[in-house]
């Protein structure tokens, strides 16, 4: 069986890794001369995740047709920014019936659109769609260490297709139907995590981590249950799950960020030496329009796009969250 990974950074290479392990024949796609050469002779990913051993049953290429030539599942797992340009390029590359699973977390910049709405338009036949998301850090799930995740889908047919291909003894994949609230949970995590390295940076401990966290999950079911999801996926692994896991670990690149920024360092800087792209930056901007367009309220998450796109100082942000008005817990 061939599966087609796009993208190999952290979380494609564990992934393909993963698939790999599996004895699965795994065609990995990256742009990266030395990373390509190095995976095809050597096993290894030159650039993340570089002490694992991959499967010789992994190559890799940067060329998509290869890739993507008589595939039986596709797994999509790029920045987000990029998700709706490689759509466009891989659509006339394989079979309009092969699933295809998104890792990607965020909203389309453009025109606003979660990402799966994105690939349906497209890609057509959204029902073969699916979007994984959770507490999955590549760096432990390359480990083995003990891990769950949801897949998402209008199909259940697909979600359980995705549930037998990643599951192992280590990786517990459950199913939901509920796709709306499985990727905005996984978009606007990211900014709280953002939030909760600057107030550790700051010096602040963990009563206001625990406050940003779930005043934040707040912000998220609002905009969840505005958009037709269910409520519930906020509490699942896709919504508590991710946003503790992104907000608390030493792996997390938006909480890393967050402390870079208390130091007063900047976006550019923090993604050249990471060579990471900060999902959570780019969700401050393309979620709190999503929740404009749609009436909702984020009083963290705007502040959160002040700091980090209008330079906002940490001393107004503070100010701003700590005088608005009381109400109640829920609204």
């Amino acid at each position: 069986m061939k599966i087609s990974v796009v993208g190999a950074g952290s979380w494609g290479s564990a992934i393909a890794w993963m698939l790999g392990e599996k004895g699965l024949n795994v065609s990995l796609w990256a742009r990266n001369a030395e990373l390509i050469q190095a995976m095809n002779s050597e096993h290894r990913n030159t650039r993340y995740l570089t002490d694992l051993k991959f499967s010789p049953t992994v190559s890799a290429t940067n060329d998509l047709s290869v890739c993507l030539e008589n595939t039986e599942a596709v797994v999509l797992v790029t920045p987000s920014s990029v998700v709706a340009g490689m759509a466009e390029q891989i659509a006339p590359l394989f079979d309009s019936r092969v699933p295809l699973v998104l890792l990607s977390k965020g909203v389309e910049g453009v025109s606003g659109s979660l990402l799966l709405d994105v690939l349906g338009e497209k890609l057509g036949s959204p029902e073969r769609l699916a979007v994984l998301s959770g507490p999955n850090h590549a760096e432990e799930v390359a480990k083995g260490i003990p891990s769950a995740t949801v897949v998402a889908s209008i199909s259940e047919d697909t979600a359980r297709t995705f549930q037998q291909l990643f599951a192992t003894q280590s990786f517990r994949v459950y199913t939901s139907n509920d796709v709306v609230g499985v990727q905005l949970n996984g978009a606007a995590k990211n900014i709280f995590a953002i939030a909760c390295g600057l107030a550790s940076g700051l010096g602040f401990g963990d009563n206001t981590a625990a406050m940003l966290m779930t005043r934040g999950l707040a912000e998220i079911s609002r905009l969840v249950i505005k958009l037709g999801g269910d409520p519930i996926t906020c509490m699942g692994l896709a919504g508590m799950g991710d946003l503790i896991a992104t907000c608390y670990s030493p792996h997390s690149r938006n909480r890393s960020f967050g402390l870079e920024l208390a130091a007063g360092g900047s976006l550019e800087a923090y993604q050249e030496r990471t060579h990471m792209v900060v999902e959570g930056a780019l969700a401050c901007k393309t979620v709190t329009d999503l929740a404009k367009v749609h009436g909702v309220e984020m009083p963290i998450s705007m502040v959160m796009r002040s700091i980090v796109w209008d330079k906002l100082s940490t001393d107004e942000a503070i100010a701003l969250l700590l005088e608005r008005s009381f109400k109640p817990e829920f609204y």
